[in-house]
């Protein structure tokens, strides 16, 4: 399957949220969204501020546009307001393997169902719909509440890349990374499904 076809813009739609393409006429909303919170204070996470944005949502775009990424709003059906974004990126097409990454949300809406529904939209698709092998995560050794919650998922820790990056501010940063196997879909589905039912 060509890397492209994995990464045609699509809109995912569950209960609470809608996954929508990320688009230019966004970054007010963004910005509106991560100001929830001041999320781009914690050192550890890439969430932009309101002088990052553009070049993050300028990024995020052309990475799509280059076909290296799918990057999404996400959209609270109650209030219809963004309240995060997230994206396929690091597709590996020939060995069916895809990466969801860049996730954040808006303060007033963590620790919610919303975390759960939309990684379950997320998954489903790559592995139902693009038949993928196994999905991967990545988060910062120190972001340890991302940590909690990738493994919340049912997703497995397959190991830490030492001295993975240097950031901005000159930290190097140790990334640790998960997966989930098409093996393990049909059980780490059933739970989430559980979970969904239980928040609702």
């Amino acid at each position: 399957m060509h890397m492209k076809n994995w990464l045609e813009p699509i809109e995912l739609e569950g209960d609470l949220v809608k996954l929508i393409p990320l688009r230019e006429s966004h970054k007010p909303d963004m910005l509106a969204a991560t100001s929830d919170g001041n999320l781009w204070e914690l050192w550890y996470t890439s969430v932009p501020s309101k002088e990052t944005l553009d070049a993050y949502v300028d990024f995020a775009i052309s990475e799509a546009e280059e076909g290296r990424a799918l990057p999404f709003v996400i959209l609270e059906k109650t209030t219809n307001h963004v309240v995060g974004s997230t994206r396929f990126c690091t597709v590996d097409a020939p060995n069916r393997r895809v990466e969801i990454g860049y996730t954040w949300y808006s303060k007033s809406v963590q620790r919610t169902g919303i975390n759960t529904e939309c990684k379950y939209l997320l998954l489903q698709h790559a592995f139902e719909v693009r038949d993928a092998i196994a999905v991967e995560f990545k988060t910062n050794f120190f972001n340890f509440p991302s940590r909690n919650a990738i493994l919340r998922l049912g997703a497995k820790q397959d190991g830490i890349i030492r001295n993975h990056r240097i950031d901005k501010q000159g930290n190097i940063r140790d990334t640790v990374i998960f997966s989930i196997l098409n093996s393990e879909w049909p059980t780490v589905k059933t739970s989430l499904e559980y979970k969904m039912k239980r928040t609702y």
